[in-house]
């Protein structure tokens, strides 16, 4: 039913009142409506840590500050579709989707109150206050109070209607596209995991037992840790010894099924932020990172630093690179939608568009050819995204091995990812999904969306 809450078309023309610094939390709330705000206006292509970054320039928030601000962005991204329609069914006007600012502001308002550790009446006030601070919104403070009260009232019966995570909590495109590649149960799998998030897995060095003792985790079958406890990562024992590095247990898997050799000189394209690339290295293999972003490769050199590792750092476009020396393994972990993180990065789900799955089915074309002549006779190719999108992975190698003819696929067998064969697709591919390993269950289970594919050129 809805109520005669409104938003009104006039603004208030009078100075607004300043925020005050000292109010504990809002410079939080600020960071995260406007990072919010961005994302949902004509900005929608950024990621939420841009975002966030963008936003909390000149706020100087403290590190629990910080860590607030991405909680509350992350929860508005992870429900958006619940937060949405709860707010539209108190708005006689529905959402104002032409006022980002005010949107971001409910949202981010609401996903406090209904999913967050954070007393209603902090989020109201101070959602209150920001909205006093903007000029163009402060005649709606009225409004925002209003709703956000009644949001904190009606809690038990928002929640109860959340009962169709994929009709309402997933855009329609995405919705239709995993319904037709996977099946609608299956759909509806992927869709509840998300709610979920992800788990924190970590690659080990060595010591697989005596680590998962130490950090109270669970060895998975795939060979990742998988923690359960909430500390700072670099907290934890072994982190500042480069015990272990942080690494999703299905993002390992594509250099794991590559099984890089000693001395085996191997590229690794797209290599930022580094976790395959320190794979590889400990290893034994002499690896070739290359990355055009040198800001993400600075991240990655850090890594291999605390890792204790060694790599060939390259800032290039891997398209440039010279073909004259080829590698005995490439891995090509192709640029792509990264639909398979909605686990964990949610907002991807709301500000990427079907346009950029063809945008990028092209660069990945292009990179799979060339990572072809980069690769030796004789020698592993592994092609990987981080998508679900059947374009960005089996369309693609099918493509590609119509292409080249001199190379065959190798398919992957049930002992090389710990005996779970529903993570092998029907042409011997590599297909996790967030709903495998108990992802939706509520039990901390599930995985990223990954495909791999292991290519072997012929000759050698």
């Amino acid at each position: 039913m809805r109520t005669a809450e409104s938003v009104a078309s006039t603004p208030n023309r009078r100075n607004p009142p300043p925020i005050d610094p000292n109010v504990p939390g809002l410079a939080a709330r600020r960071v995260a409506a406007n990072a919010v705000a961005t994302l949902l206006g004509p900005s929608r292509g950024l990621a939420l840590d841009d975002a966030l970054a963008q936003a909390g320039r000149g706020e100087s928030l403290e590190p629990g500050d910080a860590a607030l601000a991405r909680a509350i962005a992350t929860a508005s991204f992870r429900r958006l579709g619940f937060l949405r329609a709860a707010l539209a069914e108190r708005l006689r006007d529905g959402l104002p989707e032409d006022r980002p600012h005010l949107l971001a502001l409910l949202v981010t308002g609401a996903a406090q109150i209904l999913d967050l550790a954070v007393a209603d009446h902090a989020a109201v006030d101070l959602a209150v206050r920001l909205t006093k601070a903007d000029p163009q919104l402060q005649h709606l403070a009225p409004l925002v109070n209003a709703i956000l009260r009644r949001i904190g009232r009606e809690r038990d019966a928002i929640r109860a209607a959340e009962t169709d995570p994929l009709a309402v909590n997933t855009p329609e495109w995405l919705a239709r596209r995993w319904a037709a590649a996977y099946g609608e149960e299956t759909a509806r799998g992927i869709a509840a995991a998300h709610l979920e998030g992800a788990a924190l897995d970590v690659t080990l060095r060595d010591a697989p037992e005596a680590w998962a003792e130490r950090l109270g985790g669970r060895l998975l079958d795939l060979g990742s840790l998988r923690l359960s406890g909430r500390e700072a990562v670099a907290d934890l024992s072994g982190y500042a010894d480069g015990a272990w590095w942080v690494q999703d247990a299905a993002a390992a898997l594509p250099v794991r099924l590559m099984a890089p050799r000693p001395d085996e000189r191997v590229a690794d394209l797209c290599a930022a932020p580094g976790g395959k690339t320190a794979q590889i290295a400990a290893a034994g293999a002499r690896v070739t990172a290359v990355d055009r972003s040198a800001a993400r490769l600075e991240r990655l050199q850090r890594n291999l630093a605390r890792l204790n590792l060694t790599a060939d750092v390259v800032t290039a476009d891997a398209l440039n690179l010279s073909e004259e020396t080829p590698f005995d393994a490439v891995l090509l972990d192709a640029p792509c939608s990264a639909t398979g993180t909605i686990r964990r990065h949610p907002d991807v789900a709301w500000t990427k568009s079907e346009a950029d799955i063809g945008r990028l089915v092209g660069l990945q074309r292009r990179l799979l050819d060339k990572a072809a002549r980069l690769t030796a006779p004789g020698g592993r190719l592994v092609y990987c995204t981080c998508s679900l999108e059947v374009e960005e992975g089996r369309d693609q190698v099918a493509a590609f091995l119509a292409r080249h003819t001199t190379f065959e696929r190798v398919p992957i067998t049930a002992d090389q990812v710990g005996g779970h064969a529903e993570l092998i697709d029907g042409n011997g591919d590599l297909r996790t999904l967030p709903c495998h390993l108990d992802g939706g269950s509520g039990r901390g289970g599930g995985l990223d969306g990954f495909f791999a594919s292991v290519l072997r050129r012929s000759g050698g």
